[in-house]
């Protein structure tokens, strides 16, 4: 039915010859040659019918083996009825190789109506399916469906289901009404508006779906702290709490006090930026070594501004810094630092070149400084 001569053929007796005169070293082609004469049915069908290449075709031949290729034939032929591309189908079996081993019939054309059921097209759902193929190892029943109407309820009158879901297809995956719903219910119940949860669900749903029985505890400790649940800020600051372990906490908290912050200074950034504590403690290191030992800045002046300590060193911090410093030894800016550095370390990048670059006569030399700050920047990452 199949051809699995020609190039799965010269594949195997390519890697076979060259096994034999290859360094010991070479890990993969000694690897590649006793695979294929393992398995010589799945590495070829992947080559030859799927059209992926013989390194990746011998990976994914670890993950799963053929007995037959008639089986996998018929899911792919499902696939392609329903619209599916060559490209949908690739990606699919790239992440979830198994899937050709399943029933196409009793197993995947279930699913696929049941997502027709709901309102997605032929095009939405191969677009959800290649970018979460792992769905489709999921029951209908116990699963899939009650997980769509658990996201259908949560999101219900803020936007539809099916667009949501679209922008976060791995959601159908995760078992939402174990991990997700308690803690969204405690969210409520502290009153965090559900526009809120669902940005949060959306970009930072990690937090939701680990199991941690500590989260109301975090909840209240973040709201202890003095961050209000309406602000968008309050789910943001129980997420990055939630992350970290309490000696890691203690230990970033501690590094900002021996930095000079009192504790009033360290709530008072962490209400104003929670992401100051997602900083590595090395990063913490540098950008406060920076700022207080290289500029020459209090470091209480941080407290207040705390993005600053997620700006990136090298491709803002001291690029711009060293377009501030030209201006400050030419006193073309005003010594009061605080005034302009706000704006200076804020600002987007246009903003920055039209204030502190383009205004001035010098504009040549300095646009020459930052592009070598920038360029210098490159070379060291």
């Amino acid at each position: 039915m199949f051809n699995f001569v020609g190039k799965s053929s010269l594949f195997v007796r390519h890697w076979r010859r060259n096994t034999l005169v290859a360094s010991p070293t070479n890990r993969f082609q000694q690897c590649l040659s006793t695979t294929a004469k393992q398995e010589p049915l799945t590495v070829s069908y992947l080559i030859n019918t799927c059209g992926f290449s013989p390194e990746s075709a011998l990976s994914l031949s670890n993950k799963f083996q053929l007995k037959s290729p008639d089986k996998a034939g018929t899911v792919i032929s499902l696939f392609k009825s329903h619209g599916f591309s060559q490209t949908h189908i690739s990606s699919i079996i790239q992440h979830s190789p198994e899937v050709l081993l399943y029933d196409p019939e009793k197993t995947l054309l279930p699913k696929l109506e049941f997502f027709y059921s709901k309102g997605f097209s032929s095009h939405d759902l191969a677009n959800l399916l290649s970018n979460c193929p792992r769905v489709l190892a999921r029951s209908l029943e116990t699963h899939i469906i009650p997980t769509f109407n658990y996201l259908a309820n949560l999101v219900e009158s803020q936007e539809s289901p099916i667009a949501f879901i679209k922008r976060r297809p791995s959601l159908l995956y995760h078992d939402l009404e174990t991990y997700m719903a308690p803690k969204v219910k405690i969210l409520l119940e502290h009153g965090v508006p559900k526009s809120h949860i669902l940005v949060h669900v959306l970009h930072c749903s990690y937090s939701l779906i680990r199991d941690r029985n500590d989260f109301k505890e975090v909840v209240e400790e973040v709201k202890e702290m003095g961050i209000n649940p309406l602000r968008s800020q309050f789910v943001i600051a129980v997420t990055i709490k939630t992350a970290l372990s309490r000696p890691v906490w203690e230990s970033k908290v501690n590094l900002y006090k021996r930095w000079g912050w009192s504790e009033e200074e360290f709530l008072e950034a962490f209400r104003k930026y929670p992401r100051t504590m997602e900083a590595s403690e090395g990063k913490i290191m540098a950008a406060m070594d920076f700022f207080v030992n290289k500029m020459g800045l209090e470091s209480s002046f941080i407290a207040k501004h705390p993005v600053f300590i997620a700006l990136s060193l090298q491709k803002r911090l001291i690029p711009r810094a060293a377009v501030f410093q030209f201006l400050l030894t030419k006193g073309l800016i005003k010594k009061s630092k605080h005034t302009h550095l706000v704006t200076l370390f804020k600002s987007t990048e246009k903003a920055f070149l039209e204030k502190f670059v383009n205004s001035y006569d010098e504009a040549p030399q300095l646009l020459k400084l930052y592009k070598e700050k920038l360029d210098l920047s490159r070379i060291t990452k």
